[in-house]
């Protein structure tokens, strides 16, 4: 969506409405937003009579009409809502000439993921991720892997040694391991371990694969000399429980339900 929003204002310009605060029961989070052009809207601030009202707010600033100060709307009766909340929406006129500073600003808002491997399920991890409020480094040992067009929210990067690309995650990356070798994956999740000894700064460290794998595993990385707890900090498998198909896409939407339930738990 943000790539979308990017190349429509190289030609037209918009009115960016945003949350800055909430109170109360709202149906989106602060940061959520809209771009609302002359002829459409790219994006929800969680729909509704306050989405309506806002859009056409949205649309007068768009002719000049008002300025871009913030306004309160409450989520009442009068907005045809009864969730009982309020919310503050900031309007900012936008063009071609903010394109840098929108994809900076909004990419910040983004949970950081680091997808090991390019196979099957990884291209399918790809799509999925590429729709949800993550950023994405798509990691790989061999470079012609990746696919010409990514969603905008993922960056690959070339890495060989695959596991030297652990050091250089950002904070706080959920980590999601499905490299085309056991051997890679391996070592990509010893590097986890040793940054986790060195930061503790990975949330998250999910490796694809049975139990039967990771007990072969949790058996070599014993050998290496990580503990128990240390490897308790590993999931695998990976995915909501209770999913028995195999099919790279139903594995990816499993995986990704998981990430957003963690990013709920920590938010809590």
């Amino acid at each position: 969506m943000l790539n979308e929003l990017c190349t429509r204002l190289v030609a037209q310009h918009a009115v960016l409405v945003s949350i800055e605060s909430t109170q109360g029961s709202v149906p989106r989070g602060v940061g959520a937003w809209m771009a609302v052009f002359a002829d459409g809207v790219l994006g929800t601030i969680g729909g509704g009579h306050v989405e309506f009202q806002a859009i056409s707010d949205a649309r007068q600033r768009l002719t000049g009409q008002s300025g871009d100060n913030p306004v309160r709307y409450k989520l009442g009766p009068s907005l045809g809502q009864c969730c009982g909340g309020a919310v503050q929406l900031r309007f900012e006129r936008v063009g071609a000439a903010d394109i840098a500073a929108l994809q900076a600003r909004l990419m910040t808002q983004l949970t950081p993921v680091a997808l090991f491997g390019g196979g099957h399920v990884g291209k399918a991890m790809v799509k999925v991720l590429g729709l949800l409020p993550f950023a994405v480094s798509w990691i790989d040992s061999r470079d012609e892997i990746f696919p010409p067009d990514v969603p905008a929210n993922v960056q690959c990067e070339h890495s060989d040694p695959v596991q030297d690309a652990v050091k250089h995650l950002a904070p706080g990356s959920r980590v999601l391991v499905m490299s085309f070798s056991h051997a890679e994956d391996l070592d990509v999740v010893a590097a986890c371990l040793a940054r986790l000894r060195q930061h503790d700064d990975l949330p998250y460290i999910g490796l694809i694969g049975s139990a039967t794998k990771w007990a072969t595993f949790r058996h070599r990385l014993n050998e290496r000399g990580y503990s128990a707890a240390e490897l308790d900090r590993v999931t695998c498998p990976i995915g909501l429980s209770g999913i028995h198909r195999k099919e790279p896409e139903v594995i990816a939407v499993g995986v990704a339900a998981q990430l957003l339930q963690l990013e709920n738990s920590s938010q809590s």
